[in-house]
């Protein structure tokens, strides 16, 4: 995930029958906030309107936003209207429709105080935001709301509703513009993970592809003294324990590691999907999951069985938390729960998801079986340590000529569970209505995770923003 300083355009709305003196603690309080979060910000100066702090009003002041907002098109990621009085919808709209900048709009306003309702200290934003809100919908211009419809400038939730629609411009922007590698093409036996690149195109999504073999052919140019081998040898051990009976298998694995991860800095992949099962592992003698596990930690979600919308919803749980995410399989019913599944993988798991230092690395379980384990030998071996988190897929659906998904959340449990590989024992509330759901309408097998709780920020990007078909699992 490149990384870059959130930046937005900020907008102070206000009305001539209103004390414009009001919007001066509001400007202060909210440019603290950005301050405090390491955001940017694009904002008029003070004295730039006859209202003074930056505030607007007429269609006038409007356009005098909308230059600025121009001039900083490639830095602004959102746009935050904030309303210390009732404002007035003309200013506001026409800077936000004049910009034409197309990112996500968050708009705020607070409260009155009760004991001051007169005309130097009314502020009557409560009515105000409707009507700019109404105005937004006109227009046809998205956007996203407040915790509370207003409250105070000192409410804690003012930073807190920043913050998530910092994670909701992150995820609608880097979807919009990601770039998603392509290593191989998808095995003979999943036809579950078919996707269609032109509907992800539709949605700003780019797929790159690469043949398997022009990887294999990288990685075995590799010689023993190249400096990019050396420290990927350290900084595999380093990352998972590599038993004794490994030490030479690790050689292997590191120059495929190499080559990966030189051609996604290449073409500049957000995330990837690679080939496995089997023709990596009969063909070079290796598995990708360790390669995969560390470029998700990197925040470069990695997808198995070249699993392209998996991938995309991978990278979606990493905009909006800025933490690794995994790939898994709704994999094994638990009788003793209902509610409890075990979702596991191969060994695909970044270090940061587990979120524990016991991992070592090891042979495929089923593969290894029919291959042999020092062909297959590069699997995570994890067991997820207990905590909330969030699930998410998404889906081509090409027979409707539309992308859809679905969005959860659940608790891993401490449950111990005796299989190979990366396991969570998760229990999600209506799991059989989920999986009813899931099967219903077609989805794969594979589900996107995240340690953290991430639903409202998916949420609001995906139905205010990108319009998927988004089921949201209660």
């Amino acid at each position: 995930m490149k990384a870059k300083k959130q930046c937005f355009g900020i907008i102070i709305g206000t009305r001539a029958y209103f004390n414009s003196e009001l919007a001066k603690d509001v400007r202060k309080t909210l440019l603290e906030i950005m301050d405090q979060c390491g955001y940017d910000y694009v904002i008029l100066p003070e004295d730039a309107t006859p209202t003074g702090s930056s505030s607007i009003e007429t269609r006038e002041d409007g356009l005098k936003v909308a230059a600025q907002f121009k001039e900083n098109r490639e830095r602004i990621d959102g746009i935050i209207v904030a309303l210390p009085n009732f404002g007035y919808e003309i200013g506001i709209i026409n800077a936000i429709n004049e910009a034409n900048l197309g990112v996500p709009v968050l708009v705020q306003a607070y409260d009155d105080y009760n004991d001051k309702v007169d005309l130097d200290h009314r502020r009557d934003a409560f009515c105000g935001k409707i009507s700019v809100c109404n105005n937004l919908y006109q227009y046809g211009i998205p956007f996203s709301d407040t915790t509370f419809h207003t409250y105070d400038l000192h409410d804690p939730l003012v930073k807190a509703d920043i913050v998530k629609f910092a994670g909701i411009c992150r995820v609608v922007n880097g979807l919009r513009h990601c770039r998603l590698g392509q290593i191989g093409t998808r095995p003979l036996g999943f036809n579950t993970c078919r996707a269609s690149e032109k509907l992800l195109q539709k949605y700003g999504i780019t797929v790159v592809p690469v043949d398997l073999s022009e990887i294999l052919f990288k990685a075995e140019k590799i010689t023993d003294d190249d400096p990019r081998f050396v420290e990927k040898l350290k900084t595999i051990p380093a990352y998972a324990a590599v038993p004794e009976t490994y030490q030479e298998k690790l050689k292997v694995q590191a120059k495929f590691g190499v080559a990966v991860e030189e051609w996604c800095d290449a073409e500049k992949v957000d995330a990837v999907a690679i080939q496995c099962w089997d023709s990596l592992e009969l063909n070079y003698g290796c598995a990708p999951c360790i390669t995969m596990s560390m470029l998700s930690e990197k925040l470069i979600p990695a997808a198995c069985e070249t699993d392209l919308a998996g991938a995309v919803s991978m990278y979606a749980l990493s905009l909006a938390t800025c933490e690794p995410a995994a790939l898994a399989d709704w994999n094994n019913n638990f009788a003793a729960d209902r509610n409890k599944c075990v979702c596991t993988h191969c060994g695909n798991f970044p270090k940061g998801f587990v979120g524990n230092d016991d991992i070592k690395l090891g042979p495929l379980g089923v593969l290894g079986r029919t291959l042999g384990k020092v062909r297959t030998f590069g699997a995570v071996y994890a067991k997820v340590s207990e905590g909330p988190f969030t699930f998410f897929r998404i889906s081509t659906d090409d027979t409707k000529g539309v992308i859809k998904a679905y969005l959860g959340k659940g608790e891993i449990t401490s449950d111990p569970y005796g299989m190979d590989g990366c396991i969570a024992v998760t229990k999600v509330d209506n799991l059989q209505k989920l999986m009813k759901h899931i099967c219903r309408n077609g989805f794969e097998h594979h589900v996107a995770l995240v340690r953290t709780d991430a639903v409202d920020i998916v949420r609001d990007a995906v139905e205010n923003y990108l319009g998927w078909d988004l089921y949201v699992h209660e």
